[in-house]
């Protein structure tokens, strides 16, 4: 059966850009329906680690990645995996990931992010203190560890386009390192802490009250699944896979890992991949974590939320369908117990959740090709978080038909 329902503005995708987005397009004015496929915080908003990563201005496609690359690629477990099963799909995508490491590309990217994160930085208390959420904001930190000298040198150059930028951090020894976090194994010699790093008491939490919130001032939350859009007179109809036809005046499509699907009705092939992260969250006692850890070397982090302590990150290339492998949680997990000796394992939860990435690292923000009634804001990566407060003012001004707060055309979806 196929019902006819018509909205002013209807924004696809409930995590936390989306969400973001919604509640600041409300405050604009905007009658606003969000659609999910699953409700709100179902996905990559519910199990990331928490952080609100504003010193995480250097893409991952680098020289340095390529360096690192082929040594990762070897380990199934490591920080870097693309299964074999998906390999050939991804290649494509890899190609556009090996241009954008290029300096000059990198040189690019690492200012649109800055960019999108002063504003975002900008936007978040306020957009906190708006929606009652300010209580659940963090201010802790993170240390990033390294296991030598030569790890830490190595680390430096992109400490010099930090400081380039503006960002605070200490290069730090065992000793001081002791201070800010005590129950480090031995083996971490050297480490940088970055004061500026907030973190949220708990992202899943955090996203479902964000959707509270919209509801509560006349915000509709649907759950639907979205599998065509198509530009009609006076706006766009919305299809979905329960069979209903949906008139809406304007569109924002932030459904994550599955923004680009939609898109591709439309007409827009937006090169976007999905990086699988893991994680175990253990019960809040299983360590007196002080500030976010971070393990670069080894690909993942570890974070003290109100919920409990979570051990995750890596990135695993393997798409929206195949299923998930959680050695790759019990590898994180295993490296953890040695990482920090008094750690307790016992009685976590895993996860798996998809993070919708660009070649570049940059989001797409922008209009589609065949309609301007038609939004997109999705392809963050590990900084989705981090970036909806920033993201959701960029995309007013673009409903608004205003001058977005910062130059766009680093995050065009048509720039690959």
């Amino acid at each position: 059966m196929t019902s006819q329902t018509e909205s002013q503005l209807t924004v696809i995708g409930a995590g936390v850009v989306g969400l973001s987005v919604a509640i600041v397009a409300q405050q604009r004015g905007f009658a606003v329906t969000v659609l999910d496929r699953q409700g709100p915080a179902a996905g990559a908003s519910a199990g990331n680690a928490g952080a609100f990563a504003f010193t995480d201005i250097l893409p991952l496609a680098s020289p340095g990645i390529l360096k690192k690359a082929p040594k990762w690629l070897l380990d199934p477990l490591g920080p870097l995996t693309i299964p074999p099963a998906y390999a050939l799909r991804i290649a494509p995508w890899m190609f556009q990931f090996w241009r954008a490491c290029s300096p000059g590309r990198v040189a690019h990217s690492t200012a649109a992010q800055t960019a999108l994160m002063d504003l975002s930085k900008a936007a978040l208390e306020p957009f906190l203190q708006e929606t009652g959420t300010l209580s659940m904001l963090r201010k802790e930190g993170n240390l990033q560890l390294y296991e030598s000298e030569a790890e830490l040198n190595a680390s430096l150059p992109g400490w010099k386009v930090r400081e380039q930028h503006g960002i605070e951090f200490q290069h730090l020894d065992a000793a001081r390192m002791a201070e800010i976090q005590p129950g480090l194994a031995s083996r971490f010699t050297h480490g940088t802490f970055t004061p500026g790093w907030y973190s949220i008491a708990d992202p899943k939490l955090y996203t479902l009250a964000l959707a509270d919130h919209f509801r509560k001032r006349g915000g509709r939350i649907e759950t639907a699944e979205v599998v065509a859009l198509r530009s009609v007179e006076g706006g766009v109809d919305i299809v979905t896979k329960e069979g209903t036809t949906r008139h809406t005046k304007q569109v924002v499509v932030s459904a994550g890992a599955f923004s680009h699907r939609i898109a591709r009705t439309i007409g827009d092939r937006i090169p976007l991949e999905t990086e699988r992260g893991y994680n175990t969250t253990l019960p809040s006692g299983a360590f007196d974590l002080r500030t976010q850890l971070t393990f670069g070397g080894h690909g993942f982090v570890v974070t003290r939320l109100s919920t409990g302590i979570r051990v995750g990150g890596a990135v695993e290339l393997g798409g929206l369908d195949l299923p998930p492998n959680f050695k790759r949680s019990e590898a994180m997990l295993k490296k953890a117990q040695a990482f920090l000796p008094g750690l307790k394992p016992e009685n976590g939860v895993q996860w798996m959740g998809f993070r919708p990435s660009l070649p570049d690292s940059l989001p797409a923000i922008g209009r589609a090709r065949s309609t301007p009634a038609v939004i997109y804001a999705f392809g963050h990566g590990h900084l989705g978080l981090t970036q909806s407060a920033g993201t959701a003012r960029l995309v007013a001004n673009l409903l608004a038909g205003e001058k977005p707060a910062i130059d766009l055309s680093p995050f065009s979806p048509y720039r690959f």
